[in-house]
């Protein structure tokens, strides 16, 4: 415990110094913050996808699923009468829009919004879905769940919804709710509100519309089928029964398997940003080790004169550390309310992101995790102490007379420099080991974060064996002074060095998330130029962005084909079906054998494909499914399971759970589904794309609403999709360079105390202020250069684990790395006008501060 007087001796301390106690508080709470509004951000959407998993799939235990055409309604009666299965929930269910324009009695700015149309037999799916049970609150009319189960059964073109939507949406019972599917308008009428007396319940049933099956086979163009039916069984053999009854097509599988598959790439993506969010805590741990290495530099005539008149070591120690978790506890504090308000920012970002490549979620506002709050705590407090450990036992560590004596600190500092850069490199090589070591996205993370520790560790020794020559060069161009300004970086080694190291660990990573960026959009330009062929697409609006779930008519489809100026069509069918493995995307293409996609391929090719029943696989089913070129890939089919021979695996970016590729002649001799996705035409000879869309637009006039581009809109629509992907990352991005500027500051603040004897020396032997001022300009240019400099080797080596492991492991990708001088010059220009920036304060008040009050105590 400290003693009365100690307690006071660091009170005055923390108080003494306003700005560095602040920067060094900012640093920690930018650090928590950045690091908590990722995890909140990302433990609100999962939570939410959770819940409306769990409101769709219900109690079931398992799940009949059929193909692409799904299961013959006939099916469930066969299940109940012959097998005498009770406990059989048939579903219909998809993802619908609120329509647009038109629709007078709902507003317009909701227009758009996606909702969840469930199809369910009232009568029999209480056991399965609890928010239909008679536990609901009732509602203002007085009708309870039996009288509204008749109400849907009774009624064509009823549905019940969410009572939060319904307020959302401002709609009340009776009213008429105007919906969207497949480009067409449908029209259902409110006959009750949803609205469990559990909180949660509740939440999970946001964005739901509930119908009978008939009307949500009517509204989703599914007449006669269902999506699947749902089963609560707990008899292995009744569900043994169950699986030898089903048609070939159909297969039982455990209850949720399919929304388990989304969640762990949604996790792969979240893990990502979990990760890059700590980059920020691991700079602003730079900035608290600063921070108190500086408060012990400060005080070490001071520590030593203690430990002469009898302190112990311990007490200086508890001394050191009480104040760093003082900083510690009032930056997490902080970083706190600040990552609350990030966060409701951020899940706008995640949730778009997920709403894009994975699924369809509704998310409004962050869910408060007590064990988010706790572990950031944990996190803000314990890289707190870690921060100040090294300081504290330096404090502790040497004799009284050695601690009193500034030569031996900066002395021990240049040798500390070159055994941490040794140091480096060993964690370096342990990095590459590790990432050499298979496993999954853990181990990668583990691997990149030993690799930015090796080089923040290798910096201090780099940036003296830099200076060497960087002094004869400054000397030459700026005499005196130049020469200053680098002999003033080494002797304040001590200090210069964790800036140097923190500013450049924040540059490399920019460098490095860039430089992967850049390499990924280049890779997805030259995809997308050989996979869009074709001069225009058609296809119908759909509410995730890589999924094809809403078809075109058929008589629409040969309608639009043979509009004039057409001289070719092609038609694609996407589709997910189930395999051994879980779900698997099938593609089907109807295309010219002698016109197929340019896909760049890993190994094998096409041959075989186009014109026999072969099938090629994309480089993230490849990885995900361990599949070879010549390996044969096992799909449930309406024919029963079916082997189909891989003769290729092609480098695709649209989807990172993979694909599988096929034409369409084998598609359908496997599955019993004629529907089309999209259509793809070609214009004739002298006849311009645009020329072409207006014609296919003003054909398809008066049907359901459809998206025609030309090949290049669509290309700038995926690229769209792209820049969105990846615009979270440039907030982290950008927060973290935030928090090595702050780190910055507080360093070169930290200098213009220490030097300011040293200042006043120099200007009673005539330096002007304005030379003051040139001379802490070109040392913290000097540091900031260093620091870019540095960086450009840094992060393109974090740029090779982020494209060469942590995308692969993470979503099952690869591509060439694209080193654009453009980010590198960039990345060293950034760092240099990061110091820059930060200097000018303490520049000014070097040069302000009058030489006699500097020279008062001397």
């Amino acid at each position: 415990m400290l003693s009365a007087q100690l307690t006071r001796l660091a009170v005055r301390q923390l108080r003494s110094h306003p700005w560095q106690l602040g920067l060094a508080i900012l640093g920690i709470a930018l650090g928590v913050a950045v690091a908590v509004s990722i995890d909140l951000a990302n433990g609100s959407a999962l939570r939410a996808f959770g819940l409306a998993t769990e409101a769709v799939s219900g109690r079931a235990t398992h799940q009949i699923l059929g193909g692409p055409s799904g299961l013959p309604d006939d099916l469930y009666r066969r299940l109940r009468v012959v097998l005498g299965v009770r406990r059989a929930a048939p579903i219909v269910d998809g993802d619908v829009a609120l329509f647009a324009a038109r629709a007078t009695d709902q507003p317009a700015a909701r227009a758009g919004r996606s909702l969840h149309l469930l199809g369910i037999d009232p009568f029999v799916d209480r056991d399965f879905r609890p928010f239909l049970s008679g536990d609901e609150r009732r509602e203002s009319r007085g009708r309870d769940a039996l009288s509204r189960a008749a109400d849907l059964v009774g009624r064509s073109g009823t549905a019940l919804i969410a009572a939060s939507t319904a307020r959302e949406l401002g709609i009340d019972i009776g009213r008429e709710l105007a919906i969207e599917v497949s480009g067409e308008r449908r029209v259902l009428t409110i006959v009750g509100l949803l609205q469990p007396a559990d909180p949660a319940s509740a939440r999970a049933l946001d964005g739901l519309l509930v119908t009978d099956i008939a009307t949500a086979q009517e509204t989703l163009g599914a007449v006669g089928r269902l999506t699947r039916i749902d089963l609560i069984v707990n008899d292995d053999s009744l569900l043994a029964r169950i699986a030898a009854a089903l048609p070939p097509g159909a297969d039982v599988v455990a209850a949720g398997s399919q929304a388990g598959a989304t969640a762990r790439m949604i996790l792969a993506f979240q893990w990502n940003l979990a990760a890059l969010s700590l980059l920020a805590l691991v700079v602003g741990m730079f900035l608290i080790y600063q921070t108190m290495t500086f408060s012990v530099v400060q005080r070490r005539p001071l520590i030593g004169s203690l430990r002469a008149l009898g302190v112990t070591r311990a007490e200086i120690f508890a001394l050191v550390m009480s104040e760093a978790l003082v900083i510690g506890f009032a930056g997490t504090l902080l970083g706190l309310g600040l990552g609350f308000g990030m966060a409701q920012g951020l899940l706008r970002l995640v949730t778009r992101t997920i709403n894009d490549l994975y699924f369809v979620l509704s998310v409004r506002e962050v869910a408060l995790d007590p064990l988010t709050l706790g572990k950031s705590v944990l996190l803000g407090i314990g890289a707190t102490v870690l921060a100040a450990l090294p300081p504290a036992l330096e404090a502790t560590a040497a004799p009284p007379r050695v601690v009193m004596s500034r030569v031996a600190l900066e002395s021990s500092a240049r040798r500390r420099a070159r055994r941490a850069g040794w140091l480096g490199v060993a964690v370096l090589v342990a990095g590459a080991a590790v990432l050499a070591v298979p496993g999954g996205m853990v181990v990668g993370f583990a691997g990149l974060f030993f690799v930015m520790v090796g080089c923040a560790l290798v910096t201090p020794a780099a940036a003296l064996g830099l200076l060497r020559p960087l002094h004869r060069v400054a000397g030459a161009a700026f005499g005196l002074l130049g020469r200053l300004a680098t002999r003033s970086i080494v002797a304040a080694l001590s200090r210069t060095s964790v800036a140097m190291a923190a500013l450049m660990i924040a540059v490399a990573a920019a460098i490095g998330v860039g430089v992967m960026i850049a390499s990924f959009r280049e890779a997805v330009t030259s995809w997308l130029e050989g996979t869009l062929r074709a001069d225009v697409y058609i296809s119908v609006p759909s509410l995730v962005g890589n999924r094809d779930d809403a078809t075109l008519d058929p008589e629409l489809v040969a309608r639009l084909a043979a509009t004039p100026g057409v001289a070719r069509a092609s038609t694609s069918r996407g589709v997910v079906v189930q395999s051994p493995r879980g779900p698997a995307q099938v593609v089907a293409l109807d295309i010219d054998p002698a016109r197929p996609p340019r896909w760049r391929f890993r190994s094998g090719d096409d041959r075989g494909v186009w014109d026999g029943d072969a099938v090629i696989v994309s480089e993230p089913f490849a990885n995900r499914h361990g599949v070879r070129a010549g390996a044969a890939v096992r799909l449930r089919t309406d024919r029963g399971e079916q082997d189909f021979r891989a003769t290729g695996v092609f480098y695709d970016y649209g989807s990172s759970a993979g694909v599988v590729v096929m034409s369409r002649r084998t598609y359908d001799s496997a599955w019993n589904d004629r529907r089309v996705s999209s259509l793809a035409l070609e214009a004739a000879p002298g006849v311009e794309a645009t020329a072409l869309v207006a014609a296919v637009r003003e054909r398809a006039a008066g049907g359901p609403r459809l998206l025609v581009r030309s090949n290049r809109a669509l290309r700038e629509a995926s690229m769209e999709i792209f820049d969105r992907t990846f615009a979270i990352t440039g907030v982290l991005r950008t927060l973290s360079l935030v928090v090595a500027f702050v780190g910055m500051l507080a360093a070169l603040m930290a200098l213009s105390l220490e030097r300011t004897r040293e200042i006043g020396v120099l200007r009673a032997l005539g330096l002007t202020p304005r030379q003051v001022w040139g001379l802490v300009t070109a040392q913290t240019g000097i540091i900031g250069l260093l620091a870019g400099v540095l960086a450009v080797p840094s992060g393109l080596l974090l740029a090779a684990v982020l494209v060469f492991v942590i995308n692969r492991r993470s979503f099952g990708w690869t591509m060439s790395i694209d080193p654009s001088p453009s980010i590198l010059i960039g990345g060293v220009a950034l760092s240099l006008l990061a110091a820059l920036l930060a200097g000018l304060y303490p520049a000014w008040r070097m040069a302000s501060a009058p030489p006699a009050e500097s020279l008062r105590d001397e």
